[in-house]
């Protein structure tokens, strides 16, 4: 006798939650926290609002359970690039182009972000995994900084939140501006050799920056 979805669902919880993860991201992306609904998300994943309430408690439950993979998954990208085994300038230049590449292909995740910060954070506040999971990046880059500094690769002891946040400023708003940008500057940031410039051009001035000299802060200007 042929299993249901019904059946399928009992006997593959986990497939289930992802599954609704799926289409929450795309609910809560699109219309943001208090548009999304938990119907349409039901009736998109063929299971029930009782269901999704078992797994998530509540729609701020499910909001936060789809915040923290989105997390999960870029920092699950930056692990798998063994970073400890390139040469500094190198594995700045992967983690750079792995986050580019990254806010590019899921713009959800940019829009969740945006959203969130609407919200004030208020949601995110109430998550130690978030919070546990982008120390790994602060960590990577502080051991990269590190080992550039020892080779002589980089002359600037940079603060390693500070270059996180350049790397990250520059890709996020290529991606959460892009309409405006777009519109205002008749330039779309997505054709392939803007695409290819602006990678190199984020690289490089990270790059630049780690290798000059950290004259202001030295003289204690």
């Amino acid at each position: 006798m042929a299993k249901t979805a019904k059946d399928m669902r009992r006997n593959d919880p986990e497939r289930t939650r992802e599954d609704i993860l799926d289409v929450a991201t795309e609910e809560f992306s699109e219309f943001g926290l208090s548009g999304a609904r938990v119907d349409s998300i039901a009736e998109k994943t063929r299971t029930s609002k009782r269901m999704i309430y078992y797994y998530y408690g509540s729609k701020e439950g499910l909001y936060l359970a789809v915040l923290e993979r989105a997390y999960r998954k870029i920092r699950s990208l930056e692990s798998d690039l063994q970073l400890a085994e390139l040469a500094p300038e190198e594995a700045l230049r992967q983690l750079i182009g792995t986050t580019f590449d990254h806010d590019e292909q899921n713009p959800d995740f940019v829009r969740l972000v945006s959203i969130e910060n609407i919200h004030h954070a208020m949601h995110m506040k109430r998550s130690s995994e978030i919070a546990d999971l982008n120390i790994s990046v602060i960590r990577t880059i502080q051991d990269i900084i590190d080992r550039g500094l020892k080779a002589g690769a980089f002359k600037r002891r940079a603060d390693a939140i500070d270059v996180h946040m350049l790397i990250s400023a520059f890709c996020f708003f290529r991606v959460s501006n892009r309409y405006t940008f777009g519109t205002i500057f008749k330039r779309e940031l997505s054709e392939p050799a803007l695409y290819v410039r602006h990678k190199s051009m984020i690289t490089d001035a990270v790059l630049g920056y780690l290798r000059s000299d950290d004259v202001g802060a030295q003289s204690g200007r």
